[in-house]
């Protein structure tokens, strides 16, 4: 009879390490596009990848959540166990998702432990609002959106992400490159597998 194989052996095989990747920052500041070109690239090298975005996450597990302080915490409580389940199968898992407040960040880092990065899609307000491809803005502004981050909620800064990455300026080709070589240096990512194009 078979024994199901354990992590060290799903990861041995997978190439790689099980990581959950927070991707933090503003709405619109372009966490969800980063993640799946980040997800895009790491299939094409033959990783094991799935991105739990926000957005989706809301309209299926966590549908009827609102943005009240306890129904983010929760929100966020529920993303974590997925990424700790997806965690011990080897996967790595960008976690688009704003986290606006430091202990809704501390919340995945205590229930991921050393399977937890943060990194920091840094833009600028203004530069978020300027986007805004979903109307957010405009329609918070006009008062028909409550507690939106960034207009009538607060967004925390990370004090101490392990990345911070340029969303102003830079593309997500350049950021995923990025992420890419950060992930080898953190020994997350074979770099055989990181230089396979």
């Amino acid at each position: 009879m078979l024994t199901p194989p354990d992590r060290e052996q799903r990861e041995a095989r997978h190439g790689h390490r099980g990581v959950a990747i927070l991707l933090t920052g503003l709405p619109a500041a372009g966490k969800s596009t980063l993640a799946r070109a980040l997800d895009a690239r790491l299939f094409a090298l033959g990783a094991q990848c799935l991105v739990l975005d926000g957005d989706h996450l809301r309209s299926g597990l966590n549908h009827g959540l609102g943005f009240s302080e306890s129904e983010r915490e929760e929100n966020l409580r529920r993303a974590a166990e997925v990424a700790v389940l997806l965690v011990e199968a080897g996967v790595i898992v960008p976690m688009a998702m704003i986290a606006p407040l430091a202990r809704h960040r501390l919340l995945l880092a205590e229930r991921l432990g050393a399977d937890y990065r943060e990194v920091w899609c840094r833009a600028e307000l203004h530069i978020c609002e300027r986007r805004d491809p979903k109307g957010h803005y405009a329609r918070a502004r006009a008062g028909k959106i409550a507690s939106f981050t960034g207009v009538s909620a607060p967004y925390e800064s990370p004090q101490s992400p392990a990345l911070i990455l340029d969303c102003e300026t830079c593309s997500v080709a350049e950021n995923v490159e990025r992420l890419l070589q950060w992930l080898g240096t953190e020994g997350l990512l074979a770099l055989p597998m990181q230089n396979t194009r």
